[in-house]
């Protein structure tokens, strides 16, 4: 289906099932969102999540790559044809964030889990090399905790350098780690992942901090992670930025708040501090 400019303008009332744009300022524009794990499969249980997994019981394990793929180029011819406000849940967004960001592997749960990730990531890139709809960067939102994996290192090895790995990192100790991402994953894992991906390419750190029973993330907490950064980059890892924000919507289980700008400036001063590291707060 072509978009053109005179089209563009009613709402989007179809409902994608594997294709979701939204209005993200960490993407400066429209994330086009491909969802790897409909069933919302994840290895992390994060006290900041949005996804109420009940809902998704039922759902297929894997996305089906043929529609994936059909509903990507509808998604982004309507974006092209400057119809990206007619999208559902763009509506009403500033101009400024309807233009596209970028196309990311991400999904209800971890996409390095997706069973189908090095197949998705192939057939993403060869859309894009077709030339039909323009150059588009492609960005892994990851947890990091499946980025060692074969399948997963021989997707990212066909990426390009403009493309880009946004691998969280919420914790600098054990601790704050568990009691965050409530994981079975052990920290000093997420770390190894972290590193060995950026010394074969930089990596943009994604760090959620959220008020915990009504309480910001304590002072020492914010030392370690910010000695965490520091140490990864002295062990040779590229880290491009880190990314300072809270949780903008709602939990699932309702188990957290949202952190104050002042709050999350804070720890951005200390990442420039300790780190060296450029630090924008979302």
């Amino acid at each position: 289906m072509k978009v053109s400019a005179e089209t563009a303008g009613p709402p989007v009332s179809k409902t994608f099932q594997f294709v979701q744009a939204v209005v993200s300022p960490r993407a400066r524009g429209l994330s086009v969102r491909l969802n790897m794990n409909p069933d919302g499969f994840c290895n992390f249980d994060c006290v900041y999540c949005d996804v109420d997994r009940c809902a998704l019981r039922g759902a297929v394990r894997s996305p089906h790559i043929g529609t994936m793929l059909r509903e990507l180029e509808e998604v982004l011819e309507i974006i092209a044809a400057g119809g990206g406000g007619t999208l559902p849940g763009c509506e009403g967004a500033p101009k400024e964030y309807l233009r596209l960001g970028h196309v990311a592997l991400s999904g209800n749960g971890e996409p390095t889990l997706c069973p189908l990730f090095e197949e998705i990531v192939e057939a993403v890139l060869h859309l894009r090399a077709l030339g039909h709809h323009g150059f588009f960067k492609v960005a892994l939102i990851t947890n990091s905790s499946g980025l060692m994996e074969p399948p997963v290192r021989r997707g990212l090895a066909l990426m390009t350098a403009q493309d880009e790995v946004w691998a969280k990192l919420d914790a600098g100790t054990p601790e704050w780690f568990r009691a965050v991402n409530r994981t079975e994953v052990p920290f000093d894992d997420i770390l190894k992942s972290i590193r060995e991906t950026a010394r074969q390419r930089p990596v943009v750190i994604q760090s959620l901090f959220p008020r915990m029973n009504g309480k910001s993330v304590p002072l020492l907490e914010q030392d370690a992670y910010a000695a965490c950064l520091a140490g990864l980059r002295n062990d040779g890892a590229l880290i491009e930025l880190v990314q300072i924000y809270s949780a903008s919507r709602p939990p699932a289980g309702g188990r957290c708040g949202h952190a104050t700008l002042a709050e999350l400036s804070a720890i951005a001063r200390r990442v420039k501090e300790v780190a060296g590291l450029p630090a924008h707060v979302f």
